[in-house]
């Protein structure tokens, strides 16, 4: 992964803020292949930045291979600790941008489901309330522009399912740009296109000082094109 300290927005003992470019996985991208969690323990090792003798990566939560974003990430145990705390109550705050296919019809409002995970095709479905193994997912979601047949979205997750922005825009007709597991017409492209989501928004407490900070990114994935322009 070349140049790797070009993405990291900020740094200190305890936490790492990272710009994770689309087709980059966070973790376990297989033999001989490079993700995410490795090149930080090799950043860290290099650079000496990492005291410990074992430099430690905690992944407190995760973006999809092709989605662009903001990555939280903790350099000790404690502040894993408490920075997964953060993510699991929704104190840590995170908003994306997604592009999608259509209008988006009211133009916002709040999006609720029941979703399910299939292991074997990897992908989620919406499913009726009460199916075995479901899970309910919400979110917001408000329209910034729209363009040639396609919404530009802010969103905001209130819960945290597999998949569950690309499903939930998919369920309701409007799936993402270059979004090939479930935007059937979606044209075939390397992963490092990416699709057309980025975690572009992240606000948290310092696991330490429980100072408030937040930063903002917009997407250089070629799914986007010039939509901040």
């Amino acid at each position: 992964m070349d140049n790797f300290e070009k993405n990291i927005l900020y740094e200190d003992k305890h936490l790492l803020i990272y710009h994770k470019l689309p087709g980059i996985p966070v973790q376990s991208a297989g033999v001989g292949a490079l993700d995410l969690e490795c090149a930080c323990l090799n950043y860290f090792h290099k650079s000496g930045k990492n005291p410990a003798k074992q430099p430690y990566v905690g992944i407190v939560h995760r973006l999809d291979q092709p989605v662009e974003g903001l990555l939280a990430i903790a350099k000790t145990r404690k502040a894993a600790k408490e920075l997964s705390k953060q993510a699991q109550d929704g104190t840590m705050g995170k908003e994306y941008l997604a592009l999608v296919e259509g209008e988006m019809e009211p133009a916002e409002g709040m999006l609720e489901d029941w979703l399910i995970k299939d292991s074997k095709s990897r992908m989620g479905r919406a499913v009726p309330e009460g199916t075995s193994g479901a899970k309910k997912a919400r979110l917001l979601y408000r329209t910034l522009r729209r363009r040639e047949a396609q919404s530009l979205l802010e969103i905001r997750l209130l819960t945290g399912r597999f998949h569950q922005i690309r499903v939930q825009l998919s369920h309701r007709g409007h799936p993402l740009v270059g979004d090939r597991k479930y935007n059937s017409n979606a044209q075939a492209g390397g992963a490092s296109e990416g699709i057309g989501l980025c975690a572009h928004r992240l606000r948290l407490l310092h696991p330490i000082s429980r100072e408030e900070m937040t930063w903002e990114i917009w997407p250089e994935g070629r799914a986007f094109f010039d939509c901040h322009a």
